[in-house]
């Protein structure tokens, strides 16, 4: 059986963008893939966890892992799934935040730079300059397709919250995130949560017209809370990794129920 086949079997996929040509490249050989974590909070949740063994069955079958902590993009917010504006998080917040997930994610993965790595977007989208990322990047965007995306549409047409320019760019950055990580460590898969699924086109899309390169994308089904809102872990209501945020009682009963 092939790693994909496997990913499926455990229902760790929901939609690739094109499902012959990510099992070919797989069995081609290594292939570099990565995921990305927004540091909201000090620690990963139970959402979180499915992308975490996506990648894991991914490093087991010989390819590398690129777990990429959102130091940069978690400063901007990401709208997806959210009916309400994010609370900016200060310098110190976000240090913690990112240290925090570091020490989750290498329990559960190899990050020792050889099957898999560990980064910070913070460290190339500090150096971006504001003129020729639009000029570079936000070209190969159109706005009526930014505005059709349902996590877009839905806050546009909630007159109470609406959408910031701040987050309604998160997709052009996240974009810009699998065309560096292509760039520097040829990567050419990217995973995520089903609410990602339109920026990770976009990003496969981008890859495409800036670098010439083919890349691919799937999802992994979401975990709801029992009012059908995904698990997220910027309103306070999942059910935590760390257990001083969820005890392992409430984490047990939390899958028992």
């Amino acid at each position: 059986m092939s790693v994909f086949a496997h990913l499926r079997e455990r229902g760790l996929v929901q939609d690739v963008t094109d499902e012959d040509g990510l099992v070919a490249a797989l069995e081609a050989g290594p292939v570099t893939f990565y995921v990305g974590f927004d540091p909201t909070r000090e620690s990963l949740h139970i959402g979180h966890f499915l992308q975490m063994m996506a990648m894991a069955w991914l490093q087991r079958a010989g390819h590398r892992a690129i777990a990429l902590v959102g130091g940069g993009t978690g400063r901007i917010g990401d709208p997806s799934g959210r009916d309400d504006e994010r609370d900016l998080l200060d310098e110190h917040a976000l240090t913690a935040n990112v240290a925090g997930l570091r020490s989750q994610l290498e329990r559960v993965l190899d990050l020792d730079g050889a099957t898999g790595i560990l980064l910070d977007n913070w460290d190339w989208i500090s150096q971006l300059g504001l003129v020729p990322f639009l000029r570079d990047v936000g070209k190969h965007f159109s706005v009526n397709q930014m505005i059709n995306r349902e996590s877009v549409r839905r806050r546009l047409e909630e007159r109470e919250h609406g959408i910031s320019y701040t987050e309604f760019s998160y997709q052009l950055l996240q974009a810009f995130d699998f065309v560096h990580l292509n760039r520097e460590y040829g990567c050419v898969l990217q995973a995520g949560g089903s609410d990602q699924w339109g920026n990770i086109t976009a990003g496969v899309d981008l890859v495409r017209r800036m670098n010439g390169a083919e890349a691919f994308g799937f999802v992994t089904p979401l975990l709801e809370r029992s009012d059908g809102k995904k698990m997220s872990a910027s309103s306070g209501e999942a059910v935590w990794l760390d257990p001083e945020w969820t005890t392992v009682y409430a984490f047990h009963q939390w899958f028992l129920n």
